[in-house]
């Protein structure tokens, strides 16, 4: 397997242990990866002045591939949020996050196995605010035909590529029928005219997310606007134990970045204790891209072999705290790597 050039972001709080111990399972894998250690986020700030310095961007402009650790974005105020920023630079316009009950963790729900797509760089988090008068501000929803597009099209290419059964948008176009009205024919019209394998149905959201808790099962994948996909996939991740235990990447054209959805954690960085396992199964989305973007199988069977691994580990009740067990970061590391 010829080494390949992938950016690492440790990121904030428990980024650098958890990332350290995803690195060590990788290397025991026989992922032969050359990492390109960059900053972002609160530790970018503090050593760099800003929080996505000009020599992150290039990194991962010339690798085209990152793997990311969380990075602390303060609520309601300070800098802006370092994950919208690498959206917006390198157009990752699909965020995929796939949910899937995980053996020897106990759950409401069986079976659930769902895909959530989520458009990601227009809707409510484009950032078009501004304060029309004093005491009234104004968030602005934008939709663009191209941006629905494109987003429709690579999730029916998505789900035909990984032969999954069907897509269900999840919308609000009764009342804003103008941009999720926008989004929800720009749907339809790829089923209709290029997809017609793939079934296809709607719902709107609010009916949808009842629908969900009543019985996930029957949902495979889900499409939908920006807002809606960060609010259901949290939603969806609590559905098998909540976000340490769900991976996540970000597509565009060009990039993908991987990366832990769950925050940094900072009352409890560098005491052992944050779980890994949201960024080792992020990192095996990685590896099965790799495989795909190089057509060198090695990389998918290095993915396959971790992810029996940590099944395994967890099988075993050999896990975190936060889980139920008793591992810390780097001891569940090395049950891993000792089931390899």
């Amino acid at each position: 397997m010829a080494a390949v050039k992938v950016v690492l972001i440790p990121g904030d709080g428990i980024g650098p242990e958890i990332t350290d111990a995803v690195l060590k399972v990788l290397d025991a894998a026989g992922a032969e990866i050359e990492w390109q250690r960059c900053l972002a986020g609160l530790t970018a700030l503090e050593e760099e002045g800003e929080v996505l310095p000009d020599s992150t961007r290039e990194a991962i402009e010339h690798c085209g591939i990152a793997l990311k650790g969380p990075c602390t974005t303060p609520v309601g105020e300070g800098f802006s949020s370092v994950n919208v920023q690498l959206r917006k630079t390198f157009n990752l316009y699909a965020a995929v996050r796939p949910v899937r009950n995980l053996p020897g963790v106990d759950t409401r729900y069986e079976d659930v196995d769902l895909v959530i797509i989520r458009e990601n760089t227009e809707g409510l988090y484009s950032g078009v605010e501004n304060e029309v008068t004093p005491g009234v501000v104004m968030s602005m929803k934008v939709a663009t035909e191209a941006g629905c597009e494109r987003i429709s099209h690579w999730a029916f290419r998505y789900a035909t590529q990984r032969q999954r059964n069907k897509i269900t948008v999840f919308h609000k176009a009764n009342i804003m029928k103008m941009t999720d009205g926008l989004f929800l024919r720009s749907a339809a019209a790829a089923h209709k005219r290029d997809y017609p394998n793939i079934d296809y149905d709607s719902a709107i959201i609010d009916a949808g997310c009842m629908r969900l808790v009543q019985d996930p099962t029957q949902f495979d994948i889900l499409l939908l606007e920006n807002l809606y996909g960060d609010v259901v996939s949290d939603l969806c991740a609590g559905l098998v134990g909540g976000l340490g235990v769900v991976p996540g990447a970000n597509f565009g054209d060009k990039e993908a970045i991987f990366e832990a959805v769950h925050g940094s954690a900072p009352d409890i960085a560098g005491q052992n204790k944050a779980n890994p396992l949201a960024l080792l199964m992020s990192a095996v989305m990685m590896l099965n891209h790799l495989a795909e973007e190089h057509e060198d199988e090695r990389f998918g069977e290095a993915a396959a072999r971790i992810r029996d691994a940590y099944d395994a580990c967890l099988t075993a009740g050999e896990m975190t705290a936060d889980l139920g067990g008793k591992l810390g970061t780097a001891e569940f590391a090395q049950a891993v790597i000792a089931r390899l």
